[in-house]
């Protein structure tokens, strides 16, 4: 059995790498570029690829393919009809990156709330070592409790940010973009009415026909100038030039993003020239990262091939 995984280094280094070993001879690729795969694959039994696309032309020409793993959530990078057409199954991962997506929302909202790293400096910087009193007011900042906290897209990740919410002391509301989501334990709200009382939105939603580009301009204006919008769920959800030009104009107080329209993002994405840079936390699509979330996705891979092994499907 010939395992070819195309992309190791959007794995990193977790310890369980190179539990697919077990199942035959693995050839590990850090990246592939487009022009590389073919050749790459040619004698491959299974694929491993977390976003190296794998096209019908691909899939027609590699006769020994017997199964495609993508190490992800997401298969959009996966021609799914050619796949099906020669009987080869396409297997993702689930579930993987729930606590992790949820602790790194967290940590962009506290950066955001608390000043860290103004207070930071302030400290190392050596002026809290020249004040007169004790403490610091050059920033304020507020508490999440009894804040109004919107939540785009309750999934597994939306409830787990829902239960930190409320134990932070906040009320969980929800805005559910298909309509189709309504058996949940928190208040539905239309989109109007979401955006314009929520005190902090946090969006963790598929991007689709529902969601794309629906938060823009006209939906920016809507809400508090004292709201915060974070999104940890897909880029292309959130305009970012509408984003940009609301912090500049101050609609909004502050915004986390941690996935864009295009990645990596291109030097000149208008978030990376937001003036009031205080009021923007931008990190490289990295909440779902954790060590403990992509050991569990590697595991969840092997899981998938032994499935496959033993029961053909």
């Amino acid at each position: 059995m010939k395992l070819v995984f195309l992309d190791t280094k959007t794995m990193g280094n977790i310890p369980n790498l190179k539990a697919i070993e077990r199942f035959g001879e693995v050839s590990y690729y850090e990246t592939t570029r487009p022009e590389q795969t073919q050749e790459r694959v040619k004698e491959a039994d299974i694929i491993i690829t977390n976003k190296v696309v794998v096209n019908a032309s691909i899939i027609e020409k590699v006769p020994s393919l017997k199964l495609i793993c993508v190490a992800a959530t997401g298969t959009n990078n996966v021609d799914k009809a050619a796949a099906q057409k020669r009987g080869i199954p396409v297997k993702n991962v689930m579930d993987y990156s729930t606590h992790s997506v949820a602790q790194g929302t967290f940590a962009l909202l506290l950066h955001l709330l608390n000043q860290v790293s103004y207070f930071d400096q302030y400290v190392k910087g050596g002026e809290y070592s020249k004040t007169d009193i004790f403490t610091h007011f050059g920033r304020y900042f507020c508490e999440i409790n009894g804040k109004r906290f919107g939540i785009l897209g309750l999934g597994n990740i939306g409830r787990q940010v829902a239960k930190i919410a409320e134990a932070f002391g906040a009320e969980v509301v929800y805005y559910s973009a298909s309509g189709k989501n309504t058996n949940q334990p928190y208040l539905r709200l239309e989109l109007e009415e979401f955006l314009k009382t929520c005190d902090i939105i946090s969006i963790h939603a598929p991007l689709n026909e529902y969601t794309a580009n629906l938060i823009n301009d006209d939906r920016l204006r809507m809400m508090k100038k004292s709201a915060i919008l974070l999104n940890a769920g897909r880029g292309g959800i959130v305009n970012e030039a509408d984003l940009a030009k609301a912090l500049d104009e101050n609609l909004i107080a502050g915004a986390g993003i941690d996935v864009y329209e295009k990645e990596p993002v291109p030097v000149n994405n208008p978030l990376l020239q937001v003036k009031q840079k205080e009021k923007l936390a931008l990190t490289p699509h990295v909440t779902w990262a954790s060590i403990e979330a992509r050991t569990l996705l590697m595991e969840k891979v092997v899981e998938n091939i032994q499935e496959f092994l033993e029961k053909g499907k």
